[in-house]
Formats: C-alpha cells, sequence, structure tokens
C-alpha cells in the first residue's frame, strides 16, 4: 500500500464509521433534508475509496475526487440538524472530504 494514502485511509474509515453511527442513531427519525440518505452514500464511497486506496489503484485519486463531493454533500446536511450524531458525522464528513481533497489533487 501506498503510504502517502495512510491519512486518507484513517479519516475515511473514521467517516464511515460516524456516518454508520448517524444513520443508526437517524433510524425512525424525521428528517427534513437528504440525512440520513446521504450517510448510507457516504458509507459506500468511503468504504470504496478505501479499497482503492489499499489496492494502489490507478483510480485511487479519481475515487478519493468523489468521495471527497459525497462527503462534503453528506456534511452539508448532516449539518442542518442539531443531534449530537449529526454534529459528529458532519466533523468527520468535512475532515475526509479534505483529506481526499489531498490525494485527488
Amino acid at each position: 500500500m501506498n503510504s502517502a494514502y495512510q491519512k486518507c485511509i484513517e479519516a475515511c474509515q473514521k467517516c464511515l464509521i460516524d456516518c454508520q453511527n448517524c444513520l443508526v442513531e437517524m433510524a425512525g427519525m424525521e428528517s427534513m433534508n437528504d440525512c440520513p440518505k446521504c450517510c448510507v452514500q457516504c458509507v459506500d464511497a468511503c468504504y470504496i475509496c478505501i479499497k482503492m486506496m489499499a489496492a494502489d489503484s490507478a483510480y485511487a485519486k479519481q475515487y478519493s475526487l468523489l468521495c471527497a463531493e459525497i462527503c462534503e454533500y453528506c456534511a452539508d446536511h448532516c449539518s442542518a440538524h442539531h443531534h449530537e450524531h449529526c454534529k459528529v458525522c458532519e466533523e468527520s464528513c468535512r475532515a475526509c472530504a479534505e483529506e481526499c481533497r489531498k490525494i485527488a489533487a
């Protein structure tokens, strides 16, 4: 594995866990926007991005860019809620997006 990916993989792992938690916490709750739908997409994006980086795929940069965009989308939707799990999710998504953009650059 390319060691340049380590920080991004760690950010993706944290984001994946926090989005999964947000999704579980939001189960059965009313949402005024795409949260928790965005969390489902973010979990999948982070998982695939981790796999591409771990495999040192030629497409890791492209996946990282897409992951960053999905994470930003999720952060924007979670930021509209005042639940603690949404705030944690938002912070993880923004940190992940930042690390993914570094890989994509």
